[in-house]
């Protein structure tokens, strides 16, 4: 028997029909009406391929599984989601929390659901210890929805904007790690980036740079939702080191 799915919050995202989200405790979920371009660093459904779903899962600080890949695959489809079609992130800050920004243009429009904790924080650069699977599921999960048709360069180069719009986000509010340095991210950060490939405009998003039509939006949307669940998560300094 499938578990059944409770949500505290459904949002239509981008004025759009089609795209809703639903947000709950224990996760949160946004599903299309047919699979759509995805580019994800996730841990399960990782790469570029075709999704219809996309999960952000809260599971707690002390979640260690051996593997973590194939007890998500038992999970999803314990709760009725086909494990071939959905990219899925974990994380331990409160998904209920997630925090929304979106941006519209006439060359398309991009929305950016974001959770944040930041207990393993760290930055980019400093020499610490390593590991071969992740410490600790705290992180940052990025979600972007971009309605427009991009290239597959430009996917990439969004990823690009969506990490310095991250970074300019933790240093403006002054994120650091647990010895005092100023933070760039998590140990931990995902992002996902879904893409319509619906022309808006009869524009293609070729680059997705801060000055491109596709990379301010993605821009101001990141920084804006990251800022957002940033003041509410309860701690702007890591516990751990890294």
């Amino acid at each position: 028997m499938n578990k059944v799915k409770l949500f505290s919050r459904t949002l239509r995202l981008l004025r759009n029909k089609d795209f809703i989200l639903h947000i709950g405790s224990e996760y949160l979920c946004l599903k299309f009406p047919r699979p759509l371009q995805v580019l994800s660093s996730s841990f399960f459904g990782g790469g570029e391929w075709m999704a219809d779903t996309i999960i952000n899962r809260h599971v707690s600080k002390n979640y260690h599984k051996s593997d973590p890949a194939l007890e998500t695959e038992e999970w999803l489809t314990r709760c009725g989601y086909n494990p071939e079609t959905t990219v899925a992130m974990m994380t331990a800050a409160k998904v209920e929390k997630a925090v929304i920004a979106e941006e519209r243009s006439e060359e398309g429009g991009v929305a950016a659901i974001v959770t944040a904790g930041v207990s393993n924080a760290a930055r980019a650069g400093i020499d610490g210890p390593v590991y071969r699977m992740d410490s600790d599921p705290g992180t940052i999960n990025m979600i972007l929805l971009i309605d427009g048709q991009v290239t597959s360069g430009s996917m990439v180069n969004a990823v690009i904007t969506a990490v310095e719009a991250k970074v300019a986000a933790l240093q403006d509010l002054g994120v650091t790690d647990a010895m005092g340095n100023q933070a760039t991210g998590t140990t931990t950060d995902a992002v996902v980036i879904a893409a319509t490939q619906e022309a808006k405009g009869g524009f293609l998003h070729t680059y997705a740079g801060t000055a491109s039509p596709l990379g301010r939006l993605v821009g101001l949307t990141v920084y804006r939702a990251l800022t957002g669940a940033l003041r509410q998560s309860g701690s702007l300094k890591g516990e751990t080191w890294p």
